[in-house]
């Protein structure tokens, strides 16, 4: 098998070669040196202007773009960046189109397509609210910023946890241009690439971006029995993907008041949906190492696939008046496509008594987003700075949902299910509009200490339509329930601010500040016939206090924070006897933690990154319930909560005092790299990256199977950087010690998700400035 994987990783590597030179032989090249760093400094912009990082009273990560490279060599996705960055997670069961991110402890485990996320995922300047559009691949990135914390002030609702903001290279007024190629196995190939300079001297200038990611598909379907649609096994039959990127930048000047920034993308992407291993947990234990990575047996949905065509464009206009900037942002999004999967993870020829059999899919048929921002700002060299703005944003799609799902009570024939429950399909159309005026200021009330304050209003309206539903097997329309929802809520934002300056390097900072999340609507519950579920708008309370800075010529950067908030209504998602989605609210939900991070170059050629965080999250509300794992009437898991029993809906677990699901109690980072000068301005190197996660749960509701405790990942990197690091040429390997980490599961199939499997190979980068 292995000797079929190199073939196919030498293939793809011909291949990927042959792109890389006919597309970008003539811009072998990187960026200018990063637009973040400054004297040494590491320079944000977490309050919408150039700051030091040590001048911001927030809690803010800062990862650079070539960090991002290193960890996605094998063809990852943003979910690379959970467990690298003290406090932020990521995951998903719904395949590469649907990242899920928790910061502190707060995200969404809800899979449903309309569902909102308390952490907001911005692209130059962008907010990317529709979780199809969180997924769009981030390259030829300058660097990734996480705030921790509530931003509503300046970024608006739906941020109650904290913002992953992500900056592109932009244009520039000299030719610059970066590249980075690696295949490895599985037929896995990434190039990330981006090449810029001036059409017209001082007036008009230009970036092209590229991101071509693939892997071959690598594991097999063992099903050889009956099908409803036609689903056959087959080796290496999914687990790959397909990812085509291309960005456009252009900047144009004429003057040096006025500027623009028209930037314009697509995104053509196919792969696999998220594999379900039913089975794989066993009663009483969350160990899957019996059940094999590469390996499932599926009877329908034709392999799982997935497809999204994605296209954007963004126009940033500013004005520089002399004593404040205006600025304007207009942003279009567009999105089309499907998601399929075998949601039992099984076939129901390996019948073990009555239970649920079924496929699902997801088609965003149509969805189109249009956001304006105006906000007029003070330069930022005063002792006093202000800002203050407009926003409007507008998000409409047509989405279908399709289940088929069955209930066997006798062994699998191929048409014995087909009466039990037919197909069933729903379409839906939703709305979300939202405007804010917002302001902003700092002013410095005693040398070396600045008092910030800001403030947000902000108007969140959703609706849901359903516009169609029908039983496909006998044609019957049996939905009862409503048809239209709408929920519409108004809240105001803010927070203040101190910062205390313990020199040029070094600073205090202390900061309280409240946030919302408007509310929410579940309406893929219609395809099984039951009612829309909603949930009205959660509101934050966080306090934090920090320190961080520089040492030693800024041979040594730290940061240290401390943190407590509680969440009121807030938005909890649990299951109904039908393994659907369904939304609440719970009374409250507490948390606290710390974070911290140590950069330092304790001798020569050597360079050490930590860090860590550690958080206790935890549910306060005594009538808070969430479904068990109910398979055919008989509770498969092992439920440590008191459960009690519904007539006609299921066991339930009371989840008081329970953790929040997702929210791991710590992570561990660690990274190092080692330099070896040689002669002719090169060096050998070796780098490695681990990352350490603790308990964690999947669920509402405590159980045995459906955690982690200890899940760990390591990378390993040894190359040769020539000519003062013009280029490089490496060999690399992801997830090194193949560790298979259990991920997610869907409870009621006793199903795992798993992470990635290890994967080696050789890169190449090279850059011109």
């Amino acid at each position: 098998m292995k000797s079929v994987y190199a073939r196919r990783a030498l293939r793809s590597g011909v291949a990927v070669a042959a792109l890389f030179y006919a597309g970008t032989a003539f811009a072998q090249d990187t960026a200018a040196p990063a637009a973040d760093t400054e004297n040494g400094d590491i320079v944000v912009t977490a309050q919408r202007r150039e700051q030091r990082l040590v001048d911001v009273p927030v809690s803010v990560a800062v990862v650079q773009g070539e960090q991002l490279r290193d960890f996605q060599a094998a063809g990852d996705d943003t979910l690379s960046l959970a467990g690298r960055i003290p406090g932020l997670y990521a995951e998903t069961t719904t395949g590469r189109i649907f990242p899920r991110f928790y910061i502190r402890g707060l995200g969404n485990i809800d899979f449903y397509l309309g569902a909102s996320q308390p952490v907001s995922i911005i692209q130059d300047d962008v907010v990317l609210e529709h979780v199809v559009l969180k997924s769009n691949p981030v390259y030829d990135l300058d660097r990734v910023e996480v705030l921790r914390g509530p931003q509503g002030s300046l970024f608006g609702r739906n941020t109650t946890a904290g913002i992953v903001k992500f900056d592109t290279i932009r244009p520039s007024d000299t030719f610059q241009g970066r590249a980075t190629m690696s295949v490895g196995e599985y037929g896995s190939a990434n190039i990330d690439a981006g090449f810029g300079g001036p059409i017209v001297d001082d007036l008009l200038s230009f970036r092209v971006s590229g991101l071509y990611q693939h892997r071959d598909d690598w594991v097999d379907n063992t099903y050889t029995g009956p099908s409803f649609d036609g689903t056959r096994g087959s080796f290496n039959a999914m687990g790959g993907f397909d990812d085509r990127n291309l960005r456009l930048q252009l900047r144009f000047t004429p003057t040096d008041r006025l500027t623009f920034d028209l930037s314009g993308h697509g995104r053509w992407y196919k792969g696999s949906s998220t594999l379900f291993h039913r089975g794989a947990l066993v009663k009483g234990s969350n160990s899957v190492e019996n059940e094999p990575r590469d390996r499932v047996t599926y009877d329908e949905a034709m392999d799982n696939p997935q497809a999204y065509d994605t296209y954007g464009t963004s126009l940033r206009a500013s004005y520089d008046f002399g004593g404040a900037v205006l600025t304007s942002i207009s942003a279009w999004e567009t999105t089309s496509g499907y998601s399929r999967g075998d949601t039992d993870g099984g076939a129901a020829t390996l019948f073990a008594g009555p239970a649920f059999y079924g496929q699902s899919q997801g088609n965003v048929r149509a969805l189109d987003q249009f956001s304006q921002e105006l906000r007029l700002a003070s330069p930022g060299t005063g002792r006093f700075n202000w800002q203050f703005g407009g926003y409007y944003f507008d998000s409409r799609d047509t989405t279908d949902f399709y289940q088929r799902r069955y209930f066997l009570t006798t062994p699998f024939s191929g048409t014995n299910a087909n009466s039990n429950n037919p197909n069933n399909w729903v379409r839906l159309h939703n709305i979300n509009t939202s405007w804010a005026a917002f302001g902003q200021a700092s002013y410095e009330v005693v040398p070396n200490l600045t008092i910030t304050a800001g403030a947000r209003i902000t108007n969140d309206s959703k609706s849901t339509r359903l516009l169609k539903t029908a039983d496909t097997g006998t044609g019957a329309v049996t939905y009862t329930g409503r048809r239209f929802v709408e929920l519409e809520d108004t809240k105001e934002s803010w927070d203040v601010s101190a910062l205390y300056k313990l020199g040029d390097n070094a600073s205090l900072y202390a900061r309280v500040a409240k946030g919302f999340r408007g509310p929410t609507i579940q309406g893929r519950s219609a395809v099984f016939n039951s009612d829309f579920t909603t949930a009205d708008s959660e509101t934050i309370l966080s306090w934090e206090a920090g320190v961080k800075g520089a040492l030693l010529d800024n041979r040594v950067r730290f940061n240290l924070s401390g943190f407590y908030y509680t969440v009121d209504d807030i938005q909890l998602n649990a299951n109904d006897v039908n393994g659907n989605g369904v939304l609440l609210n719970g009374d409250k939900a507490k948390a606290y933690g710390v974070e911290a991070e140590l950069d330092m170059h304790p001798i020569q050629n050597l360079a050490l990154s930590l860090g860590g965080s550690w958080l206790h999250t935890e549910i306060d509300d005594q009538n808070a319930l969430a479904q068990v794992c109910v398979l055919g009437g008989v509770v498969v898991c092992t439920v440590n909560d008191p459960t009690v029993t519904i007539p006609g809906r299921g066991v339930f677990a009371r989840i008081d005092g329970n953790r929040l699901p997702n929210a791991p109690e710590y992570n561990l980072n660690v990274a190092a790299r080692y330099d070896v000068p040689v002669e002719g301005d090169g060096k050998f190197f070796v780098s490695t990256d681990w990352n350490l996660q603790g308990f964690t749960s999947f669920v509402l509701y405590d159980t045995k199977e459906f955690t982690s405790d200890g899940n760990f990942e390591g990378g390993l990197k040894i190359g040769y950087e020539g000519n003062g690091g013009e280029w490089e040429i490496a060999a690399f390997a992801r997830n090194i010690t193949n560790e298979k980490n259990l991920k997610g599961v869907i409870e009621n199939y006793m199903a795992a998700v798993f992470n990635d499997p290890r994967v080696v190979g050789i890169s190449f980068s090279t850059r011109m400035r």
